[in-house]
């Protein structure tokens, strides 16, 4: 156990990691906190630093740049906790958006609270919530899953995992298998309700909502598509419609995972991701309560 207190202790000589937003298209969307925390930054690690050359230029930061991505975080990590434990503070950006989320950050991120390193977050722009509360989808409880995998047969066993979820699930996904991913969408949620968004923030900013079909048809009708696009699909509304109860809701947490394990044959780790995603609950958060009943 570590508890962190971010600005009460000068944390044995260490530097501190900000995790920095920033925007995901419309540059005046930056806050007056990031800017500040990357202007006074040691290092400034970032996705491409080509990318966020353009921002310091914008606003004239000048922290010394650190490349740190998917392809050389290993090295690229070791380096910057080492900087870290030698007073350096390190703000972590991501090309657009939230660093920590569908990137690298989070890795880092966790090598640091591994040696007692603050990581500090700031609030600011994330594009999968920015496409929720504009999708006229419910917002009540969501599942954020990101990009589902590239291969057909491992996407559709993604999706089908999801299908009985009950609540809005939001999507990543690039313009190159955005229509691939919707022809998946239909053949195993049925014809939902969605909502799909480009460009966010930007001046050609685009949502285009209705059924799956019909979202299908203006991509098919149209140019290919351009710019990530984030997609809001409604949940499962079958059970609700019928007036039914959630078939685990009178169970515990353990019952729920002992469930999947005795009657599906998974192992508790197999187990324990689907009863987080049948309850809207992080994986982690089951683990925890699982394994701490266990060891009672």
């Amino acid at each position: 156990m570590w508890e962190q207190r971010s600005f009460q202790s000068d944390h044995e000589g260490k530097g501190s990691l900000f995790l920095v937003p920033t925007p995901i298209g419309n540059l005046d969307d930056i806050t007056y906190r990031a800017l500040e925390v990357l202007k006074k930054a040691d290092i400034l690690a970032a996705e491409d630093t080509r990318h966020t050359m353009k921002l310091c230029s914008h606003f004239d930061i000048h922290a010394p740049l650190f490349s740190y991505h998917e392809h050389n975080k290993k090295t690229s990590g070791t380096k910057l906790v080492a900087e870290l434990e030698n007073g350096k503070n390190v703000a972590l950006v991501t090309d657009a958006g939230t660093p920590g989320i569908s990137d690298p950050g989070a890795d880092l991120a966790a090598a640091c609270i591994a040696h007692e390193i603050p990581v500090v977050p700031l609030p600011g722009a994330n594009a999968a919530i920015t496409g929720l509360i504009a999708s006229g989808i419910s917002t009540d409880h969501f599942l954020f899953y990101g990009f589902l995998p590239r291969a057909k047969k491992e996407r559709g066993q993604a999706l089908d995992a999801l299908k009985k979820f009950p609540y809005t699930v939001i999507f990543y996904e690039s313009p190159f298998r955005v229509k691939e991913t919707l022809k998946d969408l239909y053949d195993v949620f049925g014809n939902r309700r969605i909502a799909i968004s480009r460009e966010l923030t930007k001046r050609y900013e685009t949502f285009v909502r209705g059924t799956i079909d019909e979202v299908l048809a203006f991509l098919n009708s149209g140019e290919a598509p351009k710019g990530e696009f984030c997609v809001i699909v409604d949940g499962n509304r079958e059970l609700e419609e019928r007036g039914e109860e959630l078939w685990w809701s009178t169970l515990t947490v353990q019952e729920h995972v002992d469930h999947y394990i005795r009657n599906k044959q998974v192992t508790s780790k197999e187990a324990i991701k689907q009863v987080a995603l049948d309850r809207a609950q992080p994986k982690r958060e089951i683990y925890g309560i699982y394994h701490q009943i266990e060891n009672e």
